[in-house]
């Protein structure tokens, strides 16, 4: 392959970019990338990323044309939001907030924030849309186990303490 440094220092930055990089494809977009400037051949760039030659040339040849931004990520299109920014900051405002006595339960679940949603912005979102908004912003699907709103934990141990034992006998 016939692929050289676009701009100087180039090969350090994909090093760099190698080691730092999560996303599998992405990290081995940039190590075709520094594996083509290092003189390899397409076939064997291709064994070590254990990637198709397709995908080594292709990749190659981007880094060769339009330098280290010809090999990054771009965004991909897709639907936007139905919620603005500042309606998601509501959204993750009332997460964090937690159930109160109005909900009429301990614990929000996703079929109360979508009821909630719905009421407040006027936008409906499926149950996995709901759980899919949530991720988005940070939040995961574990919840502790939830408290009654009665439960008393001075009588909860008492009554652990003067219960009597439920031996076979």
């Amino acid at each position: 392959m016939n692929v050289t440094e676009r701009k100087s220092g180039d090969r350090a930055a994909l090093r760099r970019l190698v080691r730092k990089e999560k996303n599998a494809e992405q990290r081995d977009r940039y190590r075709v990338a520094l594996l083509a400037i290092e003189g390899h051949e397409a076939d064997r760039i291709a064994e070590a990323t254990a990637r198709s030659r397709r995908f080594v040339q292709r990749w190659a040849y981007a880094y060769r044309d339009g330098g280290i931004a010809g090999i990054a990520t771009k965004p991909r299109p897709g639907r936007a939001s139905f919620l603005s920014e500042a309606q998601r900051r509501q959204v993750a405002e009332r997460v964090r907030a937690g159930a109160t006595a109005a909900d009429g339960v301990t614990v929000l679940r996703g079929k109360d924030l979508q009821r909630w949603i719905d009421a407040q912005f006027g936008k409906f979102y499926s149950l996995s849309g709901i759980y899919h908004l949530l991720h988005s912003m940070g939040f995961e699907l574990l919840s502790p186990r939830p408290r009654h709103p009665k439960h008393d934990p001075k009588k909860a141990k008492q009554f652990r303490r003067s219960a009597p034992l439920l031996s076979a006998g």
